[in-house]
């Protein structure tokens, strides 16, 4: 399997991460270092960007909630970008729009989280091997 990468975008403390236009078990374990790897370099919030996405399944979902847990358990935040219907619909189903915050959007997103007024550094990719 290829080496995955995943855009990577900080602002101050809160790092925004890009995902790609499927999320599914051909990827999860990737996505989910590459979350937690954010979360480990001292994020304070991470947004989970899917403004591109339109399928995640079950796997990605799962990927999600595990960051979501370690962010939890360092007292860090957690944002999802997504504005696609399907996916909307699979939160919500999943009861995820409770759990972790949803926004329309990255700005969004970031206008929920204090402290994220710095200006954004340039993206870098954060990669996973399996």
């Amino acid at each position: 399997m290829p080496e995955e990468c995943f855009s990577v975008l900080w602002s101050g403390q809160v790092a925004v991460v890009g995902m790609p236009e499927e999320v599914d078990a051909t990827i999860a374990d990737a996505l989910r270092e590459a979350l937690l790897s954010v979360l480990n370099q001292g994020a304070s919030a991470l947004v989970v960007d899917m403004t591109r996405t339109t399928f995640c399944d079950s796997a990605g979902v799962s990927a999600m909630v595990r960051a979501r847990r370690r962010a939890q358990a360092s007292n860090a935040e957690v944002r999802i970008a997504s504005s696609t219907p399907a996916l909307l619909r699979l939160f919500s189903l999943l009861g995820l729009e409770s759990a972790i915050g949803l926004y329309p959007d990255v700005e969004a997103a970031l206008s929920s989280l204090e402290g994220t007024s710095q200006p954004p550094k340039p993206p870098s990719p954060l990669c996973s091997s399996p």
